[in-house]
């Protein structure tokens, strides 16, 4: 369906509504959204029965694994009206997709065993035409992968081995790590990183830079300890400056755009900050004096971990006001609308899932328009 949209005293233009694939496989995904772990056992089942060679490059313990790749695919189906977020997003997928050994010639096989596995669980919505809608969306999901991954390959390595040169523990959960890449890393302020750790192989986790690139070339990131979480745990509790840990390529779409002198709006939650951190000394590298305004959350001042950090760059920088936001970090988006107007601001969002979720909510709610709201939420979600 296509809806008139009015822009003043200008003739009215059609915004486009779903493409026909689109609405295919969105009744597909709403099917088996209620039985998504037996969808993704039967997708693994399929995909090492049919190729059992794949199976060297998940984690040994699959339930560290469990949906992820599946996840990423189903997520790229249902954004795949949105071209530029989703060309990005599965451009990086590409490109990370390499550390785990990935070839061109892997990704039929995936294919068939998405499509398998939705056959066995869409009962309700899935015919030929479905299928050839799914067909097609995999076709071109795939091919955008296969073209970022080769492309990258002519100039950067899969991966990249770090040392931890140093590790300073801020909280009994939280620590700051340093890393020595062995090569240089090219990176950009507000980026992320993926993560190996020699404790659990093929287990991979993101985390964001804490620091613009800096001229020693070292790495550093803001870790906390989840529960259950493996490789979050052995970062805060076991790593020690000498250990070498592995890197994928750097991702993420969450950069300062240095060609606007808009004002920056940031909420960054627990960890979050580090990323937001990042951006500040980009601002100041580039010799900007644009309006930066920081909006710090945590649960409580204890959880502030990097308050000090921050605090001495708003001393540092006129142009920058930090404002610490305690308590439930759903108050953090709602502390925005206090201030403000945001109306000439870019928005970035960093932390927790359902962080990002309030907040865009709330920026489009006093008129922040979509296309000045950034954030890596896609990635945190199914990457």
């Amino acid at each position: 369906m296509e809806e008139a949209v009015h822009d003043g005293d200008a003739p009215p233009r059609i915004a486009p509504g779903p493409s026909p694939d689109a609405i295919l496989i969105r009744r597909t995904l709403a099917e088996i959204a209620p039985v998504a772990d037996k969808v993704t056992s039967y997708f693994y089942a399929l995909l090492f029965v049919r190729h059992p060679e794949l199976r060297a490059m998940f984690p040994a313990a699959m339930d560290t694994q469990r949906d992820r790749l599946l996840k990423a695919l189903l997520t790229a189906a249902e954004h795949m009206d949105n071209a530029p977020v989703l060309t990005e997003y599965l451009q990086n997928l590409g490109r990370g997709h390499r550390k785990y050994g990935t070839r061109s010639a892997h990704y039929p096989a995936v294919g068939e065993a998405l499509i398998g596995a939705l056959i066995r669980y869409a009962t309700l919505t899935w015919n030929e035409e479905t299928e050839a809608a799914w067909v097609r969306t995999y076709t071109t999901i795939s091919q955008i992968m296969i073209d970022a991954a080769a492309e990258n390959e002519r100039h950067a390595p899969a991966w990249w081995q770090a040392e931890v040169v140093s590790h300073d523990l801020r909280t009994p959960d939280i620590a700051v790590i340093t890393l020595r890449p062995d090569r240089p890393y090219s990176f950009l302020a507000g980026q992320y990183t993926t993560l190996e750790t020699p404790w659990w192989p093929r287990v991979w986790r993101h985390y964001s830079f804490a620091s613009a690139p800096r001229p020693d070339g070292l790495l550093s990131l803001h870790v906390k300890a989840v529960p259950a979480g493996w490789v979050s745990n052995a970062l805060v509790h076991h790593a020690r400056p000498g250990d070498v840990l592995r890197l994928g390529p750097p991702a993420g779409s969450m950069t300062v755009d240095h060609s606007t002198d808009n004002g920056l709006l940031c909420l960054g939650g627990g960890t979050g900050i580090a990323p937001i951190k990042a951006m500040v000394e980009d601002v100041a590298e580039h010799g900007d004096r644009r309006h930066m305004e920081v909006f710090y959350g945590a649960r409580s001042g204890h959880d502030l971990y990097d308050i000090d950090t921050m605090m001495r760059l708003q001393q540092a920088y006129p142009w920058l006001s930090v404002r610490p936001v305690t308590d439930d970090q759903a108050l953090l988006p709602d502390a925005v609308r206090q201030y403000g107007p945001w109306t000439e601001y870019e928005a970035y969002l960093s932390g927790p899932p359902g962080m990002i979720r309030r907040g865009v909510d709330t920026l489009r709610g006093i008129g922040i328009p979509a296309e000045r709201i950034r954030h890596d939420l896609l990635s945190e979600l199914a990457s």
